[in-house]
């Protein structure tokens, strides 16, 4: 068997090992990397971006931003105890800040340290419409979004190093520091569909867990679409992100299940 073969064997033999699945949506995704020092490099980068920016704190936007953030946080804990997988989120270190900052933005970090930009808020509107948001990003972090693309770029750029256990903490320093770059982007690592599409499910459910009608959703991302109308450069927060259309319609198939949680959370139907 050739090499390049016996390389490809090896690491699919791998990937089976190191595969976990997400047990809201069911998809299976690779995580090689080490949790512990994405977090410890996450928190890091974290604290920088709030030291550079402006962090606003004491008005009813910062305590709303906490406040569903914090209801969503607290429902997809509720969840992962539920079905005995608390053990996967017990080392999260939440924390949600409302950033002086006019880009519609908003971002997770693996490790649960979440920035709210004030620019998107006369799109969200309201609590539901931030929920949206929230529940979206939070899914993100919660599904290992971030270790999965670190993987994928490991796999990339040092292919066989992996099976010998070559790669050093220096090496997935830089793969994060690639993925996760200091300044006004902090956080917009590049998403593929798949996660996208994936963090838009989660995030519908977990909102409805919380207790926001998850119906408000497909409504929050068309004023996203038409936030970028008049020719405008489409925002950040939107530039991975699936068609338009697509969204809609996966949300829709989606919005079923979401309202058996909603109305499982007292939610009104």
């Amino acid at each position: 068997m050739k090499i390049k073969n016996i390389l490809g064997v090896a690491l699919v033999s791998l990937s089976f090992f190191a595969c976990t699945t997400n047990p809201i949506t069911g998809r299976s995704s690779l995580h090689l990397a080490n949790d512990q020092q994405i977090d410890a490099m996450a928190l890091q980068e974290y604290k920088q971006t709030l030291q550079n920016g402006k962090v606003i704190n004491g008005t009813s936007a910062s305590n709303e931003v906490k406040t569903v953030g914090n209801r969503i946080k607290n429902a997809a804990i509720k969840y992962y105890t539920s079905i005995g997988r608390e053990a996967d989120i017990a080392n999260y270190q939440w924390e949600f800040n409302l950033l002086q900052d006019p880009q519609l933005n908003a971002w997770c970090m693996p490790g649960g340290k979440v920035a709210v930009y004030s620019g998107i808020l006369p799109v969200t509107k309201n609590a539901t419409g931030l929920a949206v948001v929230l529940g979206h990003e939070i899914s993100h972090a919660l599904a290992g979004h971030g270790n999965e693309r670190i993987s994928q770029a490991m796999i990339a750029q040092y292919g066989g190093q992996i099976l010998g256990g070559a790669i050093s903490n220096k090496q997935v320093a830089s793969i994060f520091a690639q993925a996760y770059p200091i300044g006004a982007q902090v956080g917009l690592l590049a998403y593929g569909r798949k996660q996208e599409l994936e963090a838009d499910e989660m995030g519908l459910y977990l909102m409805a867990m919380a207790g926001y009608d998850p119906r408000e959703a497909p409504i929050f991302w068309e004023r996203m679409e038409s936030a970028s109308g008049n020719g405008q450069r489409p925002p950040e927060f939107l530039s991975t992100h699936p068609n338009p259309e697509n969204r809609r319609a996966d949300l829709l198939n989606d919005m079923p299940k979401a309202l058996q949680y909603y109305k499982a959370a007292g939610g009104k139907m």
